[in-house]
């Protein structure tokens, strides 16, 4: 089992993308920390992974107060004898559908905000009982929007770019002191896509479910999208001992739709 003994805490694990890497850490032996606002959706997920042989805990909390953050990771660095792992999953409050010359600031910082405060604050907190055990990892998720230009996405790439800027800094501080950094790069999740009716992203007409998928499907070269299952097993691989060497870098998921 690729992570037997290691704890994991998963930030927004109530969420599709959160739980999905749940159930992947968990799967491979890991402990894992579920946080987040919604107990009562923690709560199934965690009884979900008990069901299935595997070890969860929950608790609620806010990603982006610094005491809550705080006071979680040094709770569960008591209890469980340290952090072997830490991936930030929140959803960051993105605007979709709007050109930015009608978009309030706003709605256009809200995710950068969000974003960047939930790693920061995330990160600081888990490293600091890392760098204790000369081990860990810290992960994080992008999507393509950090690396193509595509209209009416609001501050979503700027949110995804921001985030990857933060992680190699990260990394190049932590790295010394035995800490990897990493972030997982994917395209968007059909299994995370609910709304009936999508924004024309610069095809110049709204889209239906079904015809946004097919537009992204597109733009790969797998004629595929990433999978909530694609992201869970690539999380649970490059949190394990075996992608030891691997640090400040994202992990293409993206079918090939970013190349190089």
């Amino acid at each position: 089992m690729l992570l037997e003994d290691k704890n994991a805490v998963v930030y927004g694990g109530g969420g599709s993308v959160g739980s999905a890497v749940a159930r992947a850490f968990a799967r491979e032996g890991a402990k894992v920390f579920l946080a987040g606002r919604a107990l009562p959706t923690l709560d199934a997920v965690a009884e979900e992974i008990r069901t299935s042989g595997g070890q969860a805990e929950t608790a609620r909390v806010d990603a982006l107060n610094e005491h809550d953050v705080a006071k979680h990771a040094d709770a569960v660095a008591e209890k469980a004898g340290g952090i072997d792992v830490s991936f930030n999953a929140i959803g960051h409050g993105d605007v979709h559908g709007t050109p930015l010359i009608d978009m309030t600031f706003d709605d256009f910082a809200r995710p950068i905000t969000t974003g960047v405060r939930a790693l920061f604050l995330t990160a600081r907190a888990a490293a600091r009982h890392m760098v204790k055990q000369g081990s860990g990892v810290i992960m994080a998720i992008t999507a393509t929007t950090a690396h193509m230009a595509i209209p009416n996405v609001g501050g979503t790439g700027v949110t995804f770019d921001a985030i990857e800027s933060l992680c190699r800094q990260w990394a190049c501080e932590l790295g010394p002191l035995g800490v990897r950094v990493v972030w997982l790069q994917t395209t968007g999740l059909p299994e995370a896509i609910h709304a009936d009716v999508h924004p024309d992203y610069g095809t110049g007409r709204e889209m239906t479910r079904e015809e946004h998928i097919a537009w992204m499907r597109g733009a790969t070269l797998l004629n595929r999208l990433t999978s909530l299952a694609d992201v869970g097993n690539m999380a649970a691989f490059v949190a394990s001992d075996r992608a030891g060497a691997t640090t400040a870098t994202g992990l293409n998921l993206t079918c090939g739709s970013v190349r190089g």
